[in-house]
């Protein structure tokens, strides 16, 4: 654990949905910490909160979404309570995001020269002609071969991955302390996922940002983060280092993910699918939301809602089975002294 203070701190973070069927807790409770310079990974299938939790962080729900409860604190200081003007300099200029879909993301009727030089000259004191010489600069940095001409360039007149990587070049111009990737590599070939995920590698070593990366794909970043959380229902169902994840998972919804990864080493293996469907979020159990589809679930998973077990210093996890698995690993501590 970092002695300094964390430069993100999500506490308890509650982010709700007031529609006609009733609230929908899209982010229940949610905490962790992000250090300088570390990637943080958080996957889960669709619909466990993983990019609402990144949009919340950003503060650009969209109404009825709101921020219901918690803190998000950036250097100490609450981004929940930043004015509209200061959260204008935050994102941008201290955090930036990548966000799925290029073409959504992109306006179609202006260059990407100007959408890139206006990001720069909005968060920075750079005047038109030191806006373009960076735009440049940061097309080259992500790899986009003949840059000035690019910048002339429409969207539509671009690939999806080179569309990507005006996304990141956009994201970093400014040189931001953080980076949200929320699944920046779902809407392209498994050639260019493996490109925009080693620029990305070798981008955030050289400039020594923090960064979030948002998936549903374990497999997406085995080898890119420090530290993984595994969001179900709007929870933290699991948290801990890249090994403690892969190779000491502690929560059935987590193992449930490993064994739907195709593996290349087993010739015949077979992908487990996970069984049951998501829960309804605006109808929440009073117990774990996965014991429903658990085929390891006890009486007290359906009745009580599990905290958060620590496992050791770097592994926590939210399921009732490791009480007992703790009180084992004492035990045996105990009898080996």
């Amino acid at each position: 654990m970092s002695e300094q203070m964390p430069l993100l701190q999500v506490k308890n973070l509650c982010t709700t949905f007031d529609i006609d069927s009733g609230e929908v807790r899209a982010v229940n409770g949610v905490s962790f910490n992000l250090d300088r310079g570390k990637v943080l990974g958080i996957v889960g299938e669709s619909g466990s909160g993983k990019s609402v939790t990144a949009y919340s962080i950003m503060r650009i729900l969209v109404e009825p979404g709101k921020i219901s409860a918690g803190e998000i604190l950036f250097n100490g200081e609450d981004v929940t309570k930043y004015s509209e003007k200061k959260m204008r300099e935050f994102r941008g200029k201290r955090v930036s995001i990548i966000f799925q879909d290029p073409m959504t993301s992109l306006n179609p009727t202006y260059t990407i020269g100007n959408q890139l030089m206006e990001a720069i000259r909005l968060h920075t004191s750079r005047n038109r002609a030191q806006a373009k010489e960076r735009a440049i600069e940061m097309l080259s940095l992500v790899g986009i071969n003949e840059p000035e001409k690019r910048m002339k360039q429409y969207p539509h007149e671009l690939s999806g991955g080179m569309r990507q990587r005006v996304m990141i070049a956009m994201a970093l111009a400014c040189e931001p302390d953080i980076l949200i990737a929320d699944e920046p590599t779902t809407a392209l070939d498994v050639t260019i996922q493996a490109q925009i995920l080693e620029l990305m590698q070798e981008l955030q070593k050289k400039l020594g940002m923090a960064i979030i990366m948002i998936t549903h794909d374990l497999g997406v970043i085995a080898e890119m983060c420090d530290e993984i959380i595994v969001m179900y229902a709007g929870r933290v169902c699991e948290r801990g280092t890249a090994d403690e994840i892969f190779y000491n998972p502690r929560h059935e919804y987590t193992k449930g993910l490993l064994r739907s990864i195709p593996r290349l080493e087993k010739e015949h293996h077979k992908l487990i699918p996970i069984g049951g469907s998501p829960v309804d979020l605006t109808n929440m159990p009073a117990g774990c939301a996965f014991a429903s589809r658990c085929d390891k679930a006890m009486k007290i998973c359906l009745k009580e809602l599990p905290g958060e077990i620590r496992i050791n210093e770097d592994h926590i996890a939210a399921c009732w089975k490791n009480i007992e698995k703790v009180y084992e690993d004492a035990r045996g501590e105990e009898a080996d002294q």
